[in-house]
């Protein structure tokens, strides 16, 4: 019988090295698997987002062409079915798929956030503004009680760009003493008769910033005449008003 040959002595450092050897190729091998996973996930995301651009293009330019399609078509209401001339305007839907010239029309009619309220005199190129982006808006005419809860509940003044509470006459009558308003029931009185210095007021007032309403909206860009929530609402607004004052 043979006897088994001795074991060949390795050095303690090259067995060191030959585990960490095997250990960096075990490391390697998952660096490069995780590589072509990270690889792979990056070929989706752009895939997707390919997808997701064109689908925005598309959104836009729809709401575009929607836009002028309600210019052309929709008759203008004249100030007596707008109850003398005075709306509030509500900004109620945000801007995912905006078209820049809808966004650049809600600016204008200082509608830059949702939940966010103005005062306006109707005429022809108010309403024109108000129909061009009417998915996102809702608006009506409100009566004198609606007018003086907004004002004194929510109302603040612009004095040096700044956004300030009306609780000193005295601001009010130094920022519009000039046009006989120097008091907070003066400017309610201005806004709801949509008086002579009626711009001068409403420039004047911080854009109104509502709650949302208790159970939100549900149709949003389904117009309010068909049972959604945009668009013309008359003295509904009122209601509306109530629930996010």
């Amino acid at each position: 019988m043979e006897e088994p040959k001795p074991l060949d002595f390795v050095p303690e450092v090259v067995l060191k090295k030959r585990k960490k050897n095997e250990e960096w190729a075990i490391k390697r091998r998952e660096q490069l698997d995780a590589r072509k996973r990270s690889r792979k996930e990056d070929q989706k995301l752009v895939f997707k987002r390919a997808e997701q651009f064109v689908k925005e293009y598309r959104d836009k330019h729809l709401d575009f062409v929607l836009m002028k399609q309600r210019r052309k078509r929709r008759r203008l209401p004249s100030i007596d079915e707008l109850g003398g001339g005075l709306l509030f305007v509500i900004r109620i839907n945000g801007k995912n798929d905006m078209h820049p010239k809808t966004r650049k029309v809600l600016n204008r009619l200082r509608l830059r956030h949702i939940c966010s309220g103005v005062f306006l005199q109707a005429n022809e190129s108010i309403m024109k503004m108000l129909i061009s982006v009417e998915p996102y808006i809702t608006y009506g005419c409100p009566n004198l009680k609606s007018v003086k809860e907004l004002v004194y509940k929510k109302g603040y003044g612009k004095v040096d760009k700044q956004k300030v509470p009306l609780t000193d006459n005295n601001m009010i009558e130094e920022a519009l003493g000039k046009s006989g308003i120097i008091c907070i029931e003066d400017i309610v009185h201005e806004i709801a008769k949509a008086g002579p210095h009626f711009k001068e007021v409403t420039s004047f007032l911080w854009p109104f910033k509502l709650n949302k309403p208790e159970g939100g909206l549900g149709k949003k860009k389904a117009l309010f005449r068909v049972g959604g929530d945009a668009g013309d609402r008359q003295d509904k607004i009122n209601e509306l008003i109530s629930k996010m004052n």
